[in-house]
């Protein structure tokens, strides 16, 4: 499937059905809670660690994989975070679309930060939400063009809380990567990931001041005390910001994203968002 974000770009999207019996109908949809998983930077819906995030999560449910901008069979060029949103917000509402009247979102370091951001600025709709939206130049509010793309949980793992950091060997090649024409050409022809030349103008919603917007949605914070990229300061900005509607999971041994994020750690984010979502 090809979905198509709010400014134009092509972003390919795979929609599994539930791993288990279910009927098929637009009724028994609705009943079937969806899973959208946001993957990180250099990633797609193809990469084996998505796939395998997949299978897992359709033990609870339908899932939906898609590539980011710049990523996999996507079209456009990464932005790194900023308008990655957009091609989350498509998802969602697609999910919404084919019937599903619980939703969840699930993403991974760059898409960890997105997911924050989207829950932010797509919150289920209504005055009240309507009035608490903080538009930072992508986010379009609790509707996409295409319809409803609010989420009914939130589970955002080894996602920073800052941007632009750079206090890990990690990061400070990634920033190479992202800013520096070598580093770019690197990450076209040995990540397989096209990025964006651009700076971000305007700079997109913090992610912990994004975390502190986003109740009454439920919300996860998933961190590996192992992470090379981003301590574990940052997991607990996030649950500082987001206060005491956010459950913090700081996972022992645990490294960075979904390449470090095993069946049975998988499981019990699933178990989690279907527990707490609602209708769950």
């Amino acid at each position: 499937m090809v979905l198509l974000a709010a400014d134009g770009v092509a972003i390919e999207a795979v929609y599994e059905p539930a791993d288990f019996d279910a009927d098929v109908t637009q009724d028994a949809a609705g009943r079937v809670p969806v899973t959208v998983v946001a993957h990180g930077f250099t990633g797609s819906a193809g990469r084996p660690h998505v796939r395998r995030a997949a299978a897992v999560f359709r033990r609870y449910g339908a899932v939906i994989t898609f590539s980011f901008r710049g990523h996999g069979a996507s079209g456009g060029r990464s932005t790194v975070g900023d308008r990655e949103v957009l091609d989350l917000a498509a998802a969602v509402a697609w999910a919404r679309r084919l019937g599903h009247r619980t939703v969840w979102t699930v993403g991974f370091s760059m898409g960890g930060s997105v997911v924050l951001r989207h829950a932010a600025l797509y919150p289920a709709g209504g005055p009240d939400a309507q009035a608490s939206r903080h538009a930072d130049g992508h986010g379009s509010g609790p509707a996409d063009a295409h319809g409803p793309a609010h989420t009914d949980a939130v589970v955002a793992v080894s996602a920073p809380a800052r941007w632009y950091y750079r206090g890990t060997a990690a990061m400070r090649r990634l920033h190479w990567v992202v800013t520096r024409p070598l580093g770019r050409a690197v990450g076209r022809y040995g990540l397989r990931t096209r990025i964006h030349t651009s700076d971000w103008d305007p700079v997109p919603l913090d992610p912990a001041e994004a975390a502190a917007r986003i109740a009454p949605t439920p919300l996860l914070l998933v961190h590996g005390d192992r992470d090379p990229y981003f301590p574990l300061d940052h997991p607990r900005a996030l649950a500082t910001a987001a206060g005491p509607q956010a459950d913090l999971w700081l996972e022992p041994g645990m490294g960075h994203a979904e390449n470090a994020a095993d069946e049975a750690l998988l499981a019990r984010i699933a178990d989690w968002a279907a527990r707490r979502a609602p209708g769950g």
